[in-house]
């Protein structure tokens, strides 16, 4: 890693421990072994706002009105006696310093090299002779408009389609349409929906494909390190770009640039009511979800490894990170590794949920590894409960059966032939079982030059490395730290 413009990785090292040692004298200083104590009260108040929380999204009626005020009103009390007893301010010191010290040590370990979703090297490419582009003129609150991306790409020689929103059009036909025609290159002004669409056509076809940020979340534009916040700026990718290719994933033979997701999530944005009233759709749906008797299970196997009884599973085309940036959450280590990242989520109760929340070692509730292959089926033991208006070459839903949760119906399943699924966001039903993989290097990407980037990937504080890098004499430094060796 090259250094820090004032610091060496040695002294990022060095403030990690300092920092570390330094938010534990701060509550032993102030409270002496009483601050064990207050940590424990600290620890117990999290636990009950995860119960809490649990309730408020697990239950309805009047258990969802006590998880709802139990969950704030632990962390208050806790808050009031922190006050009370004047150790709120040495606690939120020792808070900001455990802070620090993390962030120096995730920053002394950063690996030297980035591979933070630009896959593999970049290389300059002169500019496509016949562009094409499709834009979606509802993605993102109307930023194609807004930003007059339609007009600026004709400006710049590139054909432009725009979608009528009254009216639905097969935007894969479109691409394919756009390349018997004779177009080099192609291209999304739209969703992550949309853009895994025209990207299955653009690998299908070997052509590059160029992402326009202007959906609402853009999550495939912050892997390849775009400009979310100026649409515009992503047009440069016509006339001056770098092109590398990166991985895509494959859920039932569909192509999705993000992620697959299965179970709760799954029949929550299947909803037709989700669209209009996302918080209100989810909190009414989740009950019957994730206590009701008719709640959705899901059987994954990926090699050697399987979990069964679980209540949603996210199949990831690249693992995400496993350390939040919050700066930009949701980041995936790379987009090159040939490796799917797969997440499943099994709580039964609160207990589980407490523990989930607060971390803890004994939790068995979150399932994380990588595979090239997961196999996602519904639990014999449980119905795979879709929505009524998922699209499906299979079959359709019409019946409803609700669930005891108190939450809102869930419509029958026709069969069991059949497991909800979200791709990239887009609700559809796949023939179960559900195979996912992962093709390396199927897409040929092409960015603008000069781009943002995404942020380093810091990995897990190591404060066993973190302790060696500390401790390394500055006699004995070279060009190579304890850590790389």
């Amino acid at each position: 890693m090259a250094a820090p413009d004032r610091f060496t990785v040695v002294s990022w090292a060095r403030l990690a421990l300092l920092a570390l040692l330094g938010s534990v004298l701060v509550l032993l200083v102030s409270a002496g072994l009483r601050s064990l104590l207050w940590m424990l009260v600290a620890m117990a108040a999290v636990a009950v706002a995860a119960v809490g929380t649990w309730w408020a999204l697990a239950h309805s009626g009047w258990l969802r009105v006590t998880g709802a005020l139990l969950a704030p009103a632990a962390l208050v009390a806790v808050l009031a006696l922190f006050v009370t007893h004047g150790v709120l301010a040495p606690a939120l010191l020792s808070l900001a310093l455990w802070l620090l010290a993390l962030a120096a040590a995730r920053i002394s370990t950063t690996p030297a090299r980035r591979t933070a979703g630009q896959g593999n090297e970049p290389v300059p490419v002169p500019a496509a002779q016949r562009p094409w582009v499709v834009m979606n003129p509802r993605s993102g609150g109307g930023k194609v408009e807004r930003f007059r991306l339609a007009e600026k790409a004709r400006a710049a020689g590139v054909r432009v389609v725009v979608l009528d929103p009254d009216h639905h059009q097969d935007v894969a036909e479109l691409a394919r349409r756009a390349l018997a025609d004779g177009a080099d290159l192609l291209a999304v002004a739209g969703g992550d929906g949309t853009q895994a669409l025209v990207a299955e056509v653009a690998a299908g076809h070997d052509v590059p494909f160029v992402v326009i940020p202007a959906g609402t979340r853009n999550h495939f534009a912050l892997d390849l390190g775009l400009d979310r916040d100026d649409p515009a700026a992503g047009l440069e990718a016509f006339t001056d770009a770098v092109e590398f290719r990166v991985d895509l994933g494959f859920a039932a033979g569909r192509v999705f640039v993000n992620n697959a997701s299965f179970g709760t999530y799954a029949a929550v944005v299947g909803d037709p009511a989700y669209r209009n009233a996302k918080l209100r759709t989810t909190l009414q749906a989740l009950p019957g979800l994730l206590t009701g008797p008719n709640a959705p299970r899901l059987r994954m196997r990926a090699g050697r490894r399987h979990a069964e009884g679980l209540q949603a599973v996210l199949v990831s085309n690249n693992p995400y990170r496993p350390v939040i940036d919050p700066a930009a959450p949701g980041l995936r280590e790379s987009l090159d590794s040939g490796r799917l990242g797969v997440l499943g989520l099994r709580v039964e109760n609160s207990a589980q949920a407490a523990l989930a929340l607060t971390r803890d070692r004994r939790s068995t509730a979150v399932t994380r590894l990588t595979a090239r292959e997961v196999v996602v089926d519904a639990d014999p033991g449980a119905d795979a409960d879709p929505p009524a208006d998922l699209s499906t070459g299979t079959g359709t839903g019409t019946g409803t059966e609700t669930g005891s949760g108190g939450g809102k119906d869930i419509p029958a399943v026709p069969s069991v032939s059949t497991v909800p699924a979200g791709i990239d966001g887009e609700s559809v039903l796949l023939p179960a079982p559900v195979v996912c993989r992962v093709v390396p290097g199927a897409l040929r990407v092409r960015v603008p030059r000069h781009r943002p980037g995404t942020p380093p990937n810091r990995p897990r504080a190591d404060w066993r490395r973190v302790t060696r890098l500390a401790l390394t004499p500055l006699w004995r430094r070279t060009g190579r730290t304890p850590a790389d060796r």
